[in-house]
C-alpha cells in the first residue's frame, strides 16, 4: 500500500544550521499490515509518520500510496486523500475543546456534506463500541486522558480509513487504556485496515507484523 524511496527531511534552525531529521528512508508497506516505527524520541518517527500522512513533505525523495506517487500532488488532493483514506491518531488528542465528544467525532465528516443526523449515528455507533456511550456530550475537559485517546481513535476511524497512522498513541494514557488500545488496533487490522504506529512501547512489537527500528533519524 505504501512504498517509499530514499526519503530525506531537513530543516533551517532559527541559526540557519541544516537539521537532518531523517535520511535515505524506503520501506514497503503492505496492505492490511501492523506496522511499528520503534525507536527513542528525536529518531525521526514522527517526520517520517507526517510525510508518509501526507500532514508534511520530503526535502527529498517519494512517497506511493497504491502505486500513485503521492509527492507530485496538489495540497488540495493532499487534503482530499487524507480524508478520504487516512485515519489519524495523535499523542496528544488534538481534540477541539468547545466540541463535545461527538461533534470532535464527526468534524472530518462536516467537507463531505454528510447530514447532522447521519453524524451523530455514526459517532454513536462508535464511541459506544469505545465504551463511551455515555459520553457523548461531554467535551474535552470533562473526559480523563483515557477517554480522551478513545475520542481520538474514534475520531480516526469515522471514515473507514484505508491507513491508519497513530503517533505514540498510548503515551499519555493508564495501563489499562493502553491494553484496549492495542486490541482496537488489533481489531481493526482484522477488519482490512493498514495499520502505522510510531512508538517506543516495546508490547507493540508483540502484534505487529513488521518492526522497523530508527535511530539518527535512519533505519536501522
Amino acid at each position: 500500500m505504501i512504498r517509499t524511496e530514499k526519503l530525506y527531511k531537513s530543516y533551517l534552525c532559527h541559526t540557519r544550521h541544516e537539521v537532518c531529521a531523517i535520511q535515505d528512508i524506503s520501506l514497503h508497506i503492505s496492505k492490511n499490515s501492523f506496522v511499528v516505527l520503534h525507536g527513542p524520541s528525536g529518531s525521526g518517527k514522527t517526520t517520517l509518520l507526517n510525510i508518509i500522512g501526507t500532514l508534511d513533505r520530503p526535502t527529498n525523495g517519494k512517497v506511493f500510496m497504491s502505486g500513485e506517487d503521492i509527492t507530485s500532488f496538489s495540497d488540495i488532493a493532499l487534503s482530499r486523500l487524507r480524508r478520504e483514506k487516512i485515519g489519524f491518531i495523535f499523542q496528544d488528542f488534538h481534540l477541539i475543546p468547545r466540541l463535545t465528544s461527538w461533534e470532535n467525532v464527526t468534524y472530518p465528516l462536516i467537507p463531505l456534506g454528510i447530514s447532522l443526523k447521519k453524524r451523530f449515528e455514526r459517532a454513536k455507533i462508535l464511541l459506544e463500541k469505545m465504551e463511551l456511550g455515555d459520553r457523548l456530550d461531554h467535551s474535552p475537559e470533562e473526559l480523563s486522558g483515557g477517554q480522551q485517546q478513545r475520542v481520538a481513535i474514534a475520531r480516526a476511524l469515522v471514515n473507514n480509513p484505508e491507513l491508519i497512522i497513530a503517533d505514540e498513541p498510548t503515551s499519555n494514557i493508564d495501563d489499562e487504556t493502553c491494553a484496549h488500545v492495542l486490541e482496537y488496533l488489533t481489531e481493526l487490522k482484522s477488519g482490512g485496515a493498514t495499520i502505522l504506529v510510531a512508538t517506543h512501547d516495546v508490547h507493540f512489537g508483540k502484534i505487529a507484523d513488521v518492526v522497523y527500528k530508527m535511530k539518527n533519524g535512519r533505519i536501522e
